[in-house]
């Protein structure tokens, strides 16, 4: 029995010209994720990110944490699919819904869920980047390439979208439940996944343990 650990990336710069790079925060979330699997005894003896910079940082954050030195793979399965390009093709369905000012993250979101939507069933119109069953598909393959190995124990590091992809797929959960899926996923969480001969098991969702303490009060971030 082999096993995998999906971890989301530490917090980005949301808001930024650049969302993808860690902010402080996520530097510091994805340390301390490291340093907890140090302290737990976990080791790893593979790396895999998709190939976002967001995911790299993350992954040598948590590696520098667990005094660990490997190569990183990269899977570009593991990438986030384009939000932004999803939000806009939105507006352009529905330009009554464009804000004339700047909203707050939680309207974004609220959007976000609604392109989301549209997008799942083929109903989204625009020049998208990729269709959901192509999202689908190259998440599907990156976990067949995750469990393609002689790995004992991989760490995997890659974004909400995916991650939660890659959970309706190991649970057999209509696409439906990707999206509530990934608004639930914080920041530098970590996911538990066991496999044997094409079976894989859940033994764990979005574990926060390394930012449940007194002195890191706010650190647990979406986004």
């Amino acid at each position: 029995m082999a096993e995998f650990y999906l971890v989301r990336h530490g917090q980005a710069s949301f808001g930024s010209a650049n969302y993808d790079q860690l902010s402080d925060m996520g530097y510091q979330q994805a340390l301390w994720l490291g340093e907890h699997f140090l302290q737990q005894g976990i080791e790893f003896d593979r790396v895999i990110t998709g190939s976002m910079l967001r995911h790299e940082q993350t992954a040598h954050n948590i590696c520098q944490g667990l005094q660990l030195d490997l190569p990183m793979d990269v899977h570009e399965g593991l990438n986030e699919f384009d939000f932004y390009a999803l939000v806009q093709c939105y507006f352009k369905m529905f330009p009554d819904q464009q804000p004339k000012e700047e909203k707050s993250r939680t309207y974004f979101f609220k959007v976000l869920k609604a392109a989301l939507l549209l997008w799942s069933k083929g109903e989204l119109q625009g020049a998208l980047p990729e269709t959901f069953i192509q999202f689908k598909q190259r998440v599907n393959d990156a976990l067949a390439y995750i469990q393609d190995s002689q790995a004992k124990r991989t760490l995997v590091v890659s974004s909400g979208g995916p991650i939660s992809m890659a959970m309706c797929h190991i649970l057999d959960l209509q696409n439906e439940k990707m999206i509530q899926l990934n608004m639930q996923i914080k920041n530098s969480s970590y996911s538990q996944f066991f496999y044997k001969n094409n079976t894989t098991f859940m033994a764990g969702f979005n574990a926060t343990s390394h930012l449940e303490k007194p002195d890191r009060d706010g650190s647990i971030t979406f986004g």
